[in-house]
C-alpha cells in the first residue's frame, strides 16, 4: 500500500530542464510565486498573466528563462493565442504541465442578493475557465504525457456562502475527476489542490466587503427589510473573521510536488485550517456543519 512506503511520493521525475509547464493567473498569489517557484528549480515557465503590470512584475522577478504572456480565461480567442504561443515554445516534447490557477471571488454573499450575472461573473473565470483553458491544452499534454493541476478549494467540498465561487469550486472537483478517468490511458495525471483560507487578492477582505455593500445597497427595501438593520453588519463581521493565513508557499509547495513528484496525489489539502477544520467537517452529516457555520457567524457579531 502507498500509505506505509516511506519516501514514496517524494519520488521525483526526471529531466526537469527539459519540460515545460503552463501556469495562469501569475500576477499575484499562488501563480506568481508558483512561477518563481518552479523557474528556480530549473523548469521551463510560460506564466500567463492578466495584466501588463503583473507580466512586468513577474518578468522582472525571474530568470530569463521564464516566459510571460496575457489571458483572458474567458475568451477563447486568448486562450487559442496562448495555445499557438506554447506550442511553439515546446515544438514535439509537448507540455508537461497545466497549472488552472486563475480565478476570482466576487460577487460573494447571500444568495437572495445575488443576480444571474452575478454568478457567471465568477464562473466564467473560475469553472469554464478552467474547462476551455484545459481542453484547448489537451493535445499539447498528450504528446508529454504530462499533468493537469486544478485550483479547487475547501469550498469545493463546504459552502460557506452564496454566489459563484463555492458553485464554481465544487464544478472543478467535479471536472477534475471526470478529466483524470478519461487521461488515465493516456498517461496524464490530474491533482486538486484544496486550499484553506490564505491572503491573497481573492480573499482581500476590502474587495469582499466593498462588493457586499454594493450588493446591499441595490436591494429592493423590503428585501433589506426582511433581513434586518443588523444584517449587513454582521455579513460583514464574518467575512472579517474568516484568518487567512500569510504563508502561500504552503500552496505552491502542493502545486510543485503535483508536477514534480513521480507519484502524484489526486489532492492536496493546503493549510492547518483545510487539514483539521474544514476537509474534516466536510465529511460530517450536513447538519453537524450547518451548527459549526451557525456557530461560527454568531461568534463573530460584536
Amino acid at each position: 500500500s502507498r500509505l506505509y512506503l516511506p519516501g514514496f511520493y517524494s519520488y521525483k521525475v526526471d529531466g526537469f530542464s527539459q519540460k515545460h509547464v503552463f501556469i495562469t493567473g501569475c500576477d499575484s498569489g499562488f501563480g506568481h510565486l508558483l512561477a518563481r517557484q518552479l523557474d528556480g528549480k530549473g523548469l521551463h515557465v510560460v506564466a500567463a498573466c492578466l495584466t501588463e503590470k503583473g507580466a512586468a512584475d513577474l518578468t522582472a522577478a525571474a530568470s530569463s528563462r521564464l516566459k510571460t504572456l496575457l489571458l483572458n480565461v474567458t475568451d477563447s480567442a486568448s486562450i487559442g493565442r496562448a495555445v499557438e504561443s506554447v506550442s511553439k515554445e515546446v515544438g514535439e516534447r509537448g507540455l508537461w504541465g497545466l497549472v488552472n490557477n486563475a480565478g476570482r471571488s466576487v460577487p460573494i454573499g447571500p444568495t437572495e442578493w445575488m443576480k444571474l450575472e452575478d454568478f457567471t461573473k465568477v464562473l466564467d473565470v473560475n469553472l469554464i475557465g478552467v474547462i476551455e483553458v484545459t481542453l484547448q491544452f489537451l493535445p499539447l499534454l498528450k504528446k508529454a504525457q504530462g499533468r493537469v493541476v486544478n485550483v479547487a478549494s475547501v469550498l469545493g467540498r463546504l459552502s460557506l456562502t452564496g454566489g459563484g465561487y463555492c458553485l464554481s469550486k465544487w464544478g472543478v472537483e467535479a471536472f477534475s475527476d471526470s478529466l483524470r478517468r478519461d487521461m488515465h490511458p493516456f498517461g496524464i495525471k490530474v491533482s486538486i489542490i484544496e486550499p484553506g483560507f490564505f491572503k491573497t487578492a481573492v480573499t482581500r477582505l476590502d474587495l469582499i466587503e466593498a462588493d457586499l455593500r454594493r450588493l446591499w445597497t441595490r436591494l429592493p427595501q423590503d428585501v433589506k427589510d426582511s433581513y434586518g438593520e443588523t444584517y449587513f453588519d454582521d455579513s460583514q463581521n464574518f467575512s472579517m473573521g474568516l484568518l487567512c493565513s500569510p504563508d502561500i508557499s504552503k500552496v505552491t509547495r502542493c502545486m510543485e510536488h503535483a508536477l514534480t513528484a513521480r507519484f502524484p496525489r489526486t489532492r492536496y489539502s493546503a493549510g492547518w485550517d483545510a487539514k483539521l477544520f474544514w476537509i474534516p467537517l466536510s465529511y460530517l452529516p450536513s447538519c453537524v456543519s450547518d451548527f459549526f457555520f451557525v456557530l461560527l457567524l454568531f461568534s463573530l457579531q460584536p
